[in-house]
């Protein structure tokens, strides 16, 4: 269940401070607008997925990191639906507030150099305008269903029963563009998130 009082704004504020950096410094080292570093701060706006891992990426920090805070992870090699690492069920997925992704990882993905994600696209979810690029492979395949898929100039509807692989390095996109959940599990190496 989504913790509602996790306050996205307060520790983005918290881990650059302890940084030491002023929102201007971090939106520098982000490529973001400074404003957009203060209306987080402020809650004033909600950070889609793609937006915070990029403003993230000024604090050499990932999903999980910001959201884990003091959370032991388990070793495995069996994990229970509770011992699964929630990363963004707390953020909407796109700028209007609609939507909402829930990512939940399976095990230390760093100890594995392998991220397994559970991954679920509420009606109107969308990981961001700006499309997601990182140094990796992944592969995915959709259990539940359907999810609009853009890899580069390809888009493509996948419906329960297909699958995804491809190079991370090139931009991509995932949307749930129906009106039902899709969920997918996928898998990407070395992590990203």
């Amino acid at each position: 269940m989504p913790d509602a009082s996790f306050d996205v704004g307060a520790r983005l504020k918290e881990l650059r401070l302890s940084a030491k950096l002023s929102q201007r410094d971090l939106a520098g080292r982000a490529g973001v607008p400074h404003a957009q570093i203060s209306n987080i701060e402020q809650n004033k706006t909600s950070p889609s997925v793609s937006t915070l891992r990029k403003i993230l990426t000024g604090l050499d920090m990932g999903l999980a990191d910001f959201f884990e805070e003091d959370r032991v992870r388990r070793e495995g090699p069996f994990f229970t639906e509770d011992d699964l690492l929630d990363l963004t069920s707390r953020v909407p997925a796109n700028a209007e507030g609609q939507g909402m992704l829930l990512l939940r990882q399976i095990g230390d993905a760093r100890a594995y150099n392998l991220q397994v994600l559970h991954e679920q696209y509420a009606p109107g979810a969308d990981t961001g305008e700006t499309r997601l690029q990182h140094f990796s492979t992944e592969g995915g395949f959709v259990v539940e269903g359907e999810i609009e898929i853009t890899v580069g100039e390809d888009v493509r509807i996948l419906k329960a029963g297909e699958a995804y692989l491809f190079d991370s390095r090139i931009p991509h996109r995932f949307r749930n563009v129906s009106d039902r959940k899709a969920v997918v599990i996928s898998a990407c190496t070395p992590p990203y998130l």
